[in-house]
């Protein structure tokens, strides 16, 4: 069924409008996929607050102009579909990568973090990013390190002090004796 002139017109600014706000985008051809399996891949992304969108690859390249994801357009060839993340740059990487494990009829073609677009082969390097709340917990984690070590250190000087004077406090017993 062709889209008339309005519904493309609205697809690309749903498109271009999801992917002005979003961290991460990734390509990916859902050939071979069920109904069963897409309903599947769309509940696991909407959990993980990542959208996904089959949208043609033409009315695709024109809702990423003028977006940072503007390079990928060059690559958006064949039955793809798209899984933006909203939330960290790594979201949408996970959901493929997760639902790949159980379908390996969805094939990652492209993905882009930002400027600059990424084949497919680079999936799992991005699926590995942290989420917000654990590169924020490891950035707590190295700050609070150096601040204990200095407590440690400051605290070692008055103990060294009592067990000095305890020391000659035993020697000059053992001399008065």
């Amino acid at each position: 069924m062709a889209l008339k002139l309005e519904d493309k017109k609205r697809i690309v600014e749903e498109v271009h409008a999801l992917a002005e706000g979003a961290y991460s985008i990734v390509a990916a051809e859902y050939r071979g996929l069920t109904v069963e399996q897409m309903t599947n891949l769309r509940r696991q992304a909407r959990e993980a607050n990542v959208v996904v969108r089959v949208v043609k690859n033409t009315l695709a390249r024109r809702a990423l102009q003028g977006t940072q994801f503007e390079d990928m357009g060059e690559h958006l060839i064949g039955p793809l579909v798209l899984i933006i993340s909203m939330e960290d740059p790594g979201s949408a990487a996970r959901i493929v990568k997760a639902f790949r494990k159980e379908v390996q009829a969805l094939e990652p073609k492209v993905l882009s973090i930002g400027n600059g677009a990424m084949s497919g082969d680079q999936l799992d390097a991005v699926a590995s990013l942290p989420t917000y709340d654990e590169a924020l917990s490891k950035l707590m984690y190295v700050m609070k390190a150096p601040v204990e070590k200095l407590a440690r250190t400051l605290n070692e000087v008055p103990g060294k002090l009592v067990r000095t004077v305890a020391a000659i406090k035993d020697v000059k017993e053992k001399e008065a004796a």
